[in-house]
């Protein structure tokens, strides 16, 4: 067992810019401070943990952005319900960034394997490595949804960074990375080569336009999702300036904030990041504040979480309803289940030796199996599978 101390530095609740009022989000949580000691920690449900690290990225600026966000976040509501939060503080940055690294491996592993939820506040997208590294030494087979304005896959040979983080996942023989689903690319900022790459490994990649006509749509590859990163470049310059790379185009605030709840309610995931946020290029703490509330409307969402999945093969549950749907030219019907409480929907996949599998999906796509069409989640889900 690790000392969690040597990995971490405590907050400072004394400093002006963490002060909040009395119905403030810190009222609401538990703290790591000096005073306080960090011995049992197996009663939290979720441990948020600023990494201030910036190497390995164009934007240094980055290491700042746990502090920044850490303080809009003090100022805002407290969350609704009994959480079970904890704010570990940020890690101790490393000598070099692979110490870092391999400090952040150690806790994360740690974390998931009490079944604590990490909540990373980031730092760069190059700590993505650290994430695939614990969730390989976990053996969790796993599905990353990226909410990013470009796919960070580089056909370039040169050493991975926030850009390119994809690269030591793929290439890494013990990484336990099943799938990769991209919401919010923007084509004109992604190379086609990496696009049709991924394509050709069944990803998901769903461009911004697409997302914003029908944004509920993503709920399902969320719920179905292990680990989540926000890039806070998938934001419009408009509404987050402070980061290395601005678009123009990109998901408005109140859209990033749903997205963000829809991870918050998922049954599956185990890990939520939020990365590149560069107070050095922020204006009035415009970026930090969004990014702070993207947290607040996760939390939000993980505290109206209803676990679901694993309920799911149980006939008699008296939760769930099963539709059976004849589709001409497949020899089986295809199978959806409906959730009475919250009327989410799976399509059900056998997977061998009488078990089954469950995909996330929508009502549109048992609608479309009502018009005789296999939907698109059905043909990958199976691919997948087998």
């Amino acid at each position: 067992m690790i000392d969690l101390k040597d990995y971490l530095n405590p907050v400072s609740l004394e400093s002006p810019e963490y002060i909040a009022g009395d119905a403030g989000f810190p009222h609401s949580i538990s703290v790591h401070t000096d005073s306080t000691t960090l011995k049992d920690i197996s009663k939290y449900k979720i441990a948020l943990l600023g990494v201030p690290e910036g190497r390995n990225s164009p934007g240094k600026g980055s290491e700042k952005g746990p502090d920044s966000i850490r303080a809009e976040l003090y100022r805002l509501a407290r969350i609704p319900g009994k959480s079970r939060i904890i704010d570990l503080g940020n890690m101790k940055k490393g000598v070099t960034f692979n110490d870092t690294i391999a400090g952040l491996t150690d806790m994360l592993t740690l974390l998931i394997g009490e079944n604590i939820f990490p909540v990373i506040i980031g730092g760069s997208s190059s700590l993505a490595i650290a994430v695939d590294n614990a969730l390989s030494n976990l053996k969790i087979k796993y599905t990353l949804a990226a909410v990013d304005a470009k796919i960070d896959y580089t056909s370039e040979k040169k050493n991975p960074d926030s850009f390119s983080y994809l690269n030591s996942i793929l290439h890494n023989h013990k990484s336990t990375f099943s799938h990769y689903i991209n919401i919010g690319y923007q084509t004109y900022l992604n190379d086609q080569q990496v696009v049709n790459r991924f394509l050709k490994r069944k990803s998901e990649l769903v461009r911004i336009g697409d997302v914003r006509k029908a944004i509920y749509l993503t709920e399902p590859l969320l719920r179905d999702s292990d680990a989540a990163f926000f890039d806070i470049s998938a934001v419009r310059q408009s509404d987050a300036p402070g980061t290395i790379c601005p678009s123009p185009n990109g998901f408005y605030g109140e859209e990033i904030c749903l997205l963000a709840r829809y991870a918050g309610i998922s049954d599956n995931l185990k890990l939520f990041c939020i990365f590149d946020v560069n107070p050095e290029l922020d204006i009035r703490n415009q970026t930090a504040g969004l990014a702070a509330q993207i947290l607040w409307f996760f939390l939000e969402g993980f505290s109206q979480k209803q676990y679901e999945a694993p309920l799911l093969g149980s006939s008699n549950s008296g939760r769930f309803i099963k539709y059976h749907v004849r589709i001409t030219d497949l020899e089986d019907d295809l199978i959806f289940v409906k959730s009475n409480l919250t009327d989410r929907w799976w399509m059900e996949l056998p997977s061998g030796d009488d078990k089954f599998s469950y995909i996330a999906c929508s009502h549109e796509d048992y609608l479309k199996a009502n018009h005789n069409e296999v939907p698109e989640r059905w043909v990958l889900g199976n691919q997948r599978i087998k």
